[in-house]
């Protein structure tokens, strides 16, 4: 199997989902035409941005065009599952472009291990985070009145072909998210390694741990 990591560093939303949308686009293509293709894992960041699934409710979102605009942040109405989430500077977002076949995956076994994969790499760090029943991504203490998440995961997925993926919150500003109901969810807080840690993380060595669980779970 072909597998690509490629790091787009920060790049605008519009941009990476045009870039995202080729790629699907051309490995759903080959593999209907029964032709080569590579699967992709890509990394990148973005500046301020929410974006909204096609089950997303647009109340989630708190402010105006006009609020919107005084914070520096757009809004994208957009084709992966899931509600509202953020996505800024310092947010780690990984968006796997994979023939689920190869990897002998449906799409919940899928979902299930990009969880693990953040769950090992937050536990690298000696941060214990884990899944919460009926509410995808990972949180910590996610069964208690403490609970607060510090992944998102939100994907689409045509012929068994995946794109969008997770945002995990490594030196995130936790402030935008004030802004949203995050994943629709009015009771419960976000958080990221940083706060957890209570130090700045290096981004390139989290991609790194990132990158190898991914590796390993798919592969085995």
């Amino acid at each position: 199997m072909k597998l690509q990591i490629s790091d787009w560093k920060i790049i605008p939303y519009a941009d990476s989902w045009k870039r995202q949308t080729e790629w699907f686009d051309a490995l759903v293509h080959a593999k209907q035409a029964g032709e080569e293709y590579v699967n992709h894992i890509v990394l990148c960041e973005h500046p301020h941005v929410y974006t909204l699934g096609r089950s997303g409710k647009e109340g989630n979102m708190l402010l105006s065009d006009e609020q919107l605009d005084r914070i520096g942040a757009t809004l994208y109405h957009i084709d992966r599952g899931g509600d509202i989430t953020y996505h800024g500077p310092g947010q780690l977002v990984c968006y796997p472009i994979l023939n689920l076949e190869e990897f002998s995956l449906g799409l919940k076994e899928y979902v299930h291990l990009l969880e693990e994969a953040v769950i090992r790499v937050c536990a690298s760090y000696g941060v214990t985070a884990g899944r919460l029943e009926k509410a995808t991504g990972v949180w910590l203490e996610g069964d208690t009145a403490r609970a607060r998440k510090i992944c998102a995961i939100g994907v689409r997925s045509s012929h068994y072909v995946t794109m969008h993926g997770l945002a995990l919150n490594v030196n995130t500003d936790l402030r935008y998210f004030s802004y949203i109901h995050p994943c629709g969810f009015i009771d419960k807080g976000v958080t990221s390694l940083q706060k957890e840690l209570g130090r700045e993380v290096s981004m390139e060595e989290v991609k790194e741990r990132l990158c190898k669980e991914l590796s390993a779970l798919l592969q085995r």
